[in-house]
């Protein structure tokens, strides 16, 4: 059983290491705190720390203000919450680019059996059309403490997709983050599996799924969705001719949508799309979720195989 890491908990830790080395970054929190993770820093650094309460949009407001005094804030929330200050988040952050972090927890499907109304499926395709925004979905906790250092060291607003419960870690301490560069982990040449965030491990496992029927499939994991490394996802497209995307998130206007663009402008590929439909999902145990709206691995499998078997003919 491979190591598993909560990406709450690598957020929360990070954080606290980050703060001891940054002295200007901040954390506003709006009343999530202990499930963000966030309390970590609350409790190492009281004076740096701000619980707003269940007033997102006033959060957003004050780490734009913040920001401009020259303080880094990360605003602790879930992802179905930030959605509640997308004005906000546009107009005083996005449009003057200020360097305003906002974290999404609970995203995708998996969020804990919180209530159907908690469960995030489109903030990557919303925030992704944001100019100026970067908008980056770690695959594991290893990635979640390297992007979160890459977020501080670049100037500019950025959104942070976080899961909540323990998962897959696939990277280790010699992995190198890049905002903008994607990730190949699996060579092969017969289908690209192009795969971001917390999907990713089920990606990976999906290949091995494949190579077991003598599938070579390709593993492209793209943390950041915007800006995205186009350069990468057309080099798959070359290598294997076929393209499967795989997210936890709407198949509109995510991960699929932004490698369908990529490869329609450069390189036209066929490609397949694994996601959850153009639907809102239920709350339930995450097992069930996954399988109910076509995500495990054996999905992503299955996706490529039909794939492949089409345009072979």
């Amino acid at each position: 059983m491979p190591e598993q890491i909560a990406m709450r908990e690598a957020f929360g830790q990070t954080l606290v290491a980050l703060g001891k080395r940054v002295p200007d970054l901040v954390v506003l929190d709006a009343d999530v705190a202990p499930s963000t993770r966030a309390v970590l820093f609350a409790q190492a650094f009281p004076e740096r720390f701000f619980q707003v309460g269940i007033a997102e949009q006033n959060m957003i407001g004050m780490a734009a203000g913040l920001s401009t005094l020259g303080f880094i804030p990360f605003t602790s929330t879930f992802a179905c919450f930030a959605k509640r200050d997308l004005d906000q988040i546009r107009i005083t952050v996005a449009q003057p680019k200020n360097n305003v972090k906002v974290t999404g927890h609970y995203s995708g499907l998996l969020a804990g059996k919180t209530g159907k109304t908690h469960l995030s499926i489109q903030d990557l395709a919303i925030m992704r059309t944001m100019p100026n925004m970067t908008v980056i979905a770690p695959a594991d906790g290893v990635e979640v403490e390297k992007a979160m250092e890459a977020m501080v060291a670049v100037h500019g607003p950025a959104y942070l997709r976080l899961a909540r419960d323990p998962s897959p870690v696939i990277f280790d301490a010699s992995y190198r983050f890049e905002i903008g560069r994607a990730v190949t982990l699996r060579d092969g040449s017969d289908v690209a599996l192009i795969s971001t965030g917390i999907q990713t491990p089920r990606a990976v496992e999906a290949a091995g799924l494949l190579q077991a029927e003598g599938i070579n499939a390709l593993v492209l994991h793209v943390p950041t969705l915007k800006p995205l490394d186009v350069d990468a996802i057309v080099a798959a497209a070359e290598r294997t001719g076929l393209v499967v995307t795989a997210e936890e998130h709407s198949i509109l206007g995510g991960l699929g949508g932004a490698v369908a663009e990529v490869l329609s402008e450069h390189r036209p590929t066929p490609m397949a799309r694994v996601g959850v439909r153009d639907v809102y999902a239920e709350s339930a145990p995450n097992d069930a979720l996954l399988e109910k709206y076509g995500v495990t691995a054996r999905h992503v499998a299955q996706a490529a195989r039909s794939h492949l078997a089409k345009w072979r003919r």
